[in-house]
């Protein structure tokens, strides 16, 4: 077949879909992907590997119509040239706009709902509230077009319906996250220190202020014990502002900023930290699982699917910095717990997340 890949973020291609290009490749499909500002690095890697990359116009964080309504005609012209048998879509604008682009012109497509995020949360900000009716919207048109609607944990698939976002809940089929390539995540020793890490785009959704005001309160009594934080500053409106940034790394955060490959820092680390609203299943974890670091997430969608409480790691509150604290401070003091921790955080990704068994999957529900 040839298949149509659309992404939101061109990186991700390699570090969230690259195995599973690999394998529809491997498998004699021809595989054509889609994302804005693609840098020449993934761009060339894409095309070492045999697929063909097409950049297309999108923001990631904005709302205007004339943006969008350009990136569906963008869409629209490269499906009618390339004649994709089946349209894929990750993240939500590549799965709204794709899934209509391919209706319109009578092309099979499939959604993968990799969490529901930003827009199914309700800050209370009037921003977020658009934004949370317009997502519901193009979701449902979506949906209708699609085949199939592939999601990460259960909580998505009833709060998609419970929505109205997805009319029939027949077209619902479930994997385990998006795997992880247990073989480049290899297990690495555990530090002796306390050394606590946190990957994520800096959004306040992620719970990068809960992580913060737990990092610094512990700073100030552990002043040995380290605090890490990857990932970057993002303009949408949720985005975490350059001015809180500053104020942890005065505080004493160590910000790593965004890293092609966080392999390093998590063999810094001796536990790994996600205080996340919710997702669809954190990728991040899954890595951290798979180089065998006991896992802080919190209780929420997506987050719960990686962790057995008290097995490979801590669940806490969502939006709760006093409970992610007290757990960070009690995996902090006992390196015997952090080390348990860790060997069943492997043993547990071996076991579920693996990314062929994963990528197996996809590609059974997809018919590929």
């Amino acid at each position: 077949m040839i298949v149509l890949l659309n992404g939101s973020y061109a990186p991700s291609l390699i570090r969230f879909r690259g195995p599973f290009i690999q394998a529809m490749i491997a498998r004699g499909h021809s595989v054509h992907c889609t994302a804005p500002d693609v840098p020449p690095a993934v761009a060339g890697q894409l095309s070492q590997w045999g697929a063909t990359v097409h950049e297309l116009p999108l923001s990631r964080t904005g709302l205007g119509l004339g943006g969008q309504a350009a990136y569906f005609l963008a869409l629209r012209r490269l499906m009618q040239r390339v004649r994709p048998d089946l349209v894929i879509g990750y993240t939500i604008k590549p799965n709204v706009f794709g899934s209509l682009a391919a209706r319109s012109l009578g092309i099979r497509s499939v959604s993968m709902v990799t969490g529901l995020g930003f827009a199914f949360y309700d800050s209370g900000t009037f921003v977020q509230k658009q934004a949370m009716r317009l997502s519901r919207l193009l979701y449902r048109l979506a949906t209708d077009a699609n085949e199939q609607v592939i999601f990460q944990n259960g909580d998505d698939v009833a709060d998609m319906v419970a929505a109205g976002c997805l009319a029939d809940p027949g077209k619902a089929r479930m994997v385990n996250g998006s795997g992880v390539d247990l073989a480049h995540y290899s297990s690495a020793p555990l530090p002796d220190a306390p050394v606590f890490l946190m990957i994520a785009r800096l959004l306040v959704a992620k719970g990068v202020r809960e992580y913060a005001a737990a990092a610094l309160s512990l700073k100030r009594r552990y002043p040995n014990w380290r605090f890490l934080l990857v990932g970057f500053l993002d303009q949408g409106p949720d985005g975490v502002s350059a001015a809180e940034l500053a104020r942890c790394q005065e505080g004493g955060i160590e910000f790593l900023g965004e890293l092609d490959d966080i392999r390093p820092a998590m063999r810094q680390a001796s536990a790994y930290v996600l205080p996340s609203y919710r997702e669809g299943t954190p990728r991040s974890v899954l890595e951290a699982m798979a180089m065998g670091r006991p896992v802080i997430t919190t209780n929420a969608p997506g987050c719960r699917e990686t962790v057995v409480q008290d097995h490979n790691g801590l669940l806490v509150p969502v939006r709760d910095a006093k409970a992610l604290e007290a757990a960070m401070e009690r995996l902090g003091s006992d390196g015997g717990l952090r080390s348990r921790y860790g060997a069943a955080s492997l043993a547990l990704a071996r076991e579920k997340f693996a990314v062929d068994s994963v990528n197996a999957a996809l590609m059974e529900h997809m018919g590929l």
